[in-house]
């Protein structure tokens, strides 16, 4: 009798000659790693996830991260916040495992992967233990739909402290159904969002990642406002009354009435820089 089909996983090297690696699962980028460059992080929506980073107050953080594929935001956090004590909750232990060889982590960090499922690895974390949660967890291109209810929410809150921040990547169509419930369960259990994204998903023109802000305390807008403004490519943020009247009239996800993001576009939908 046969087991479930491994899905195939790839590193395959840029072909502009800088050292950058692209971490392929099942025909899909997952990650963009650069050991020689940690700030090279390839994909617009982890370069959103580094700008959030950026406008902490100075210093280590007590990073989760929700998902690692090739630990490439933890890999970031370690170069601009040294020491910074990171736990990464990915349930593929095949992938970490051939991440760990062919992209080995620097000497002295401290990321710590756990072999477990954002579900169970949350509700395994103590009070008041991070200063960030980054929910960045896909299966089979998708967002597992038990990680955005109002629920789990409320278990992240937990484990945030009372001032953290909460960054998540959210998938969506243009016309932004799903991201309309997750929004309305970032609201429910934080109070203050904002999202960032660029120009032409925040416009609906395309299938695309926008990384929601989310907090119990005030957000910086100001500081999001500047590190969006020094993008690459044409980014915007969105908050308060412009945002809730865009993404009104939906209700948050919960335990008993919860779905998966959309699924993606060929290839062409998801760019890597």
């Amino acid at each position: 009798m046969s087991g479930d089909p491994v899905e195939p996983i790839e590193f395959v090297p840029d072909d502009d000659g800088r050292g950058g690696v692209t971490v392929m699962m099942d025909g899909s980028p997952q990650s963009h790693v650069n050991l020689a460059d940690p700030g090279s992080l390839g994909f617009e929506y982890i370069a959103h996830f580094a700008a959030v980073i950026d406008t902490l107050p100075a210093g280590p953080l007590g990073v989760t991260h929700i998902g690692g594929a090739g630990l490439t935001l933890a890999r970031y956090v370690n170069a601009e916040r040294p020491g910074s004590p990171q736990i990464v909750l990915e349930p593929n232990v095949r992938l970490t495992d051939l991440v760990r060889r062919e992209l080995p982590l620097p000497r002295r960090h401290r990321i710590r992967v756990r072999p477990v499922d954002g579900l169970t690895g949350v509700a395994q974390l103590a009070d008041g233990s991070a200063d960030v949660v980054v929910l960045d967890a896909y299966a089979n291109g998708r967002v597992p739909a038990e990680l955005t209810t109002v629920q789990f929410l409320g278990d992240v809150s937990r484990v945030l402290k009372p001032n953290g921040t909460l960054v998540v990547n959210i998938a969506d169509e243009p016309d932004m159904a799903y991201l309309r419930r997750v929004y309305a369960g970032l609201v429910t259990v934080f109070g203050q969002v904002a999202l960032i994204g660029t120009h032409e998903v925040l416009k609906r023109r395309r299938f695309g990642n926008t990384v929601a802000v989310a907090s119990h305390s005030a957000l910086d807008l100001v500081a999001l406002r500047r590190e969006v403004a020094r993008m690459s490519f044409p980014t915007g943020l969105r908050d308060g009354d412009q945002l809730a009247r865009q993404l009104a009239g939906s209700a948050p996800f919960t335990s008993a009435d919860s779905a998966q993001s959309p699924p993606p576009p060929p290839l062409r939908g998801w760019r890597a820089r």
